[in-house]
């Protein structure tokens, strides 16, 4: 039997056992296929109508910058997101980070490559960096979605992945979080622990954007490590402030 032969059949069997499901609806769908018929007619990622800082959902469409960019400075040059988190968005992400959905993120890192790839090439980013998780969390979850967003981006845009940021404290979750609270929880939260004068655009990617804080902290940091510019790509955007 030709190792062909061989792949075709053990992967026959796995996906018999190991069905692929839609990372929106979680449905049973067809081993060539990442999102059921459904799902592909009925999610669509934002439109035009979005800030021109952090790329999140505008509330009102004639505005140029959501409430939060408007109120702050960011340190990142710009940010884009796929959705908006809610309804399946939401509960997909939830699979994603809590119920060791990992197959999700080769769904999200071809989505955003399709829809920003051509934006990043213009941006010239050179290297892809996950938002770090804090070792004992990435231990006790077996894995940091961030990362596993930026590795499948990676495959899909050919950029490579450069995983040079670490977390420094076991900082709370954002979304369990007042507002206010959130830009001191991830203050001083992150170092590099490799060399990156040489690279001058980096691309952060991270699976939820909120109130940017995160976004912030993790590119104030890469640039005072010597980057030159700090961009943003997330899966979704919460609602602006």
């Amino acid at each position: 039997m030709t190792h062909r032969k061989e792949n075709i059949i053990l992967s026959t069997l796995l996906n018999t056992i190991f069905p692929r499901r839609c990372p929106f609806c979680d449905s049973v769908i067809k081993p060539e296929r990442d999102i059921c018929e459904e799902c592909e007619s009925d999610i669509e990622p934002l439109g035009d109508d979005v800030c021109l800082k952090c790329g999140r959902k505008l509330i009102v469409p004639t505005k140029n910058y959501c409430n939060t960019c408007e109120k702050n400075h960011f340190a990142f040059e710009q940010g884009k997101v796929c959705f908006e988190y809610e309804g399946k968005i939401k509960e997909s992400i939830h699979r994603f980070k809590y119920n060791n959905r990992r197959e999700y993120a080769r769904t999200y890192g071809r989505i955003a490559a399709e829809r920003y790839g051509a934006w990043m090439r213009r941006k010239g980013i050179d290297y892809i960096v996950p938002v770090p998780m804090y070792r004992g969390k990435k231990l006790y979850r077996g894995y940091n979605q961030a990362e596993l967003f930026a590795r499948s981006l990676s495959y899909y845009s050919g950029v490579p992945m450069l995983n040079c940021m670490k977390r420094t404290k076991n900082t709370r979750a954002q979304a369990e979080l007042e507002q206010k609270d959130r830009k001191n929880n991830v203050l001083n939260a992150f170092k590099i622990d490799t060399d990156i004068v040489q690279y001058n655009q980096i691309l952060v990617v991270d699976d939820i954007f909120t109130t940017g804080s995160t976004a912030n902290e993790t590119a104030r940091v890469l640039l005072g490590a010597g980057a030159k510019e700090v961009y943003v790509l997330c899966i979704a955007s919460g609602s602006d402030f």
